[in-house]
């Protein structure tokens, strides 16, 4: 099997401010319960599950970063890819809790547009969306 994507886990100041936007503005489905400091999401297909985790708090060997202390995490930027039909939805929950959208950018190479909007902690998202061939 080739190498896939597993999780991506977003060190957030304050995990059910950061949980309401992914569920609520965003759309995604919490995967359990969420706690103080953990709140776990569940996307892609059934056969090949992604998530992306909100905590806050130390990760698992984060005094082996070459970053100073205080630096080690921060802002990012990720994508996630959502279906041409429900993109205008997607935008739509977007523009109804005021968070700005940039975009769209249409990327040749891919042959895709592109819709990007900050979090509550400053992470750069994307809603990329892959046009059908004509």
């Amino acid at each position: 099997m080739p190498l896939g994507f597993a999780e991506l886990v977003l060190v957030v100041k304050d995990v059910p401010k950061a949980a309401a936007f992914y569920r609520d503005i965003v759309g995604l489905t919490l995967e359990h319960e969420m706690s103080d400091t953990w709140a776990w999401f569940i996307m892609g297909p059934p056969d090949r599950p992604q998530r992306l985790a909100l905590h806050s708090g130390p990760l698992l060997f984060e005094e082996f970063s070459p970053r100073p202390e205080g630096k080690r995490w921060g802002p990012i930027h990720f994508a996630l890819q959502v279906d041409r039909q429900k993109l205008p939805e997607m935008l739509d929950r977007l523009r109804a809790a005021d968070v700005p959208i940039h975009g769209p950018t249409f990327f040749e190479w891919m042959n895709a547009d592109s819709y990007y909007f900050y979090d509550p902690d400053d992470n750069l998202a994307e809603f990329w969306c892959p046009r059908t061939a004509d």
